[in-house]
């Protein structure tokens, strides 16, 4: 009985022996040097772009619509301002570009009549604008834009007359964000890369 116990006692002591032998191996250490793994790789440098200082001046109006140059200089340096690339400034900060515009045409077709009279009539609108560099005072960028709206004619002359300056104002509005667009795209391609802050002729 006695060696049956100092045998069951030898085992008893060799186990603990053991665990402790194999929890004191099993002491895990994990150890990350650097920055680590991104999913989707690492993040590109963000680019720092600074977008040109615009001046748009008042337009210039050639026809003889009153208070389009009003309106349309509104509309474009809203739409330039929204996605033209630039930054548009007030006429007493420093510019990079400076546009000048220029409602040069506005014609009144009539679409639609009776023997009655004019049913429906549409308005057409032309502006030239020109941006130049404000320091070598050199035209960078030239566009023509033409934009239309009709309009419904009624009996009451001057309820079409209210038709037809709607009519005008959508077009210019029209006219603003195509020549905001235009001259983002004129940007983009890279034209004005050879220029601080703004395009360059080719």
């Amino acid at each position: 009985m006695k060696n049956g116990r100092t045998s069951a006692s030898l085992r008893v002591a060799l186990f603990m022996c053991v665990c402790c032998t194999v929890l004191a191996s099993c002491g895990y250490q994990f150890r990350v040097e650097g920055a680590g793994p991104t999913i989707g790789g690492a993040p590109a440098p963000a680019a720092h772009t600074t977008a040109p200082r615009m001046l748009i001046q008042n337009f210039k109006n050639s026809t003889t619509e009153p208070n389009l140059e009003v309106k349309y200089t509104a509309y474009t340096r809203r739409e330039f301002s929204a996605g033209g690339g630039v930054h548009v400034v007030a006429d007493s900060e420093a510019p990079d570009l400076v546009l000048i515009g220029q409602v040069t045409s506005v014609v009144i077709p009539t679409l639609a009549f009776t023997l009655q009279g004019t049913l429906e009539s549409r308005v057409t609108v032309r502006v030239d604008a020109s941006v130049e560099d404000a320091r070598t005072k050199k035209v960078v960028w030239r566009q023509g834009a033409t934009a239309s709206s009709e309009f419904f004619v009624t009996n009451d002359l001057q309820f079409n007359r209210i038709l037809q300056l709607r009519a005008l104002e959508q077009a210019g509005r029209l006219i603003a964000e195509d020549l905001a667009t235009r001259f983002l795209s004129f940007l983009e391609s890279g034209a004005g890369a050879g220029q601080a802050g703004g395009p360059t002729p080719k």
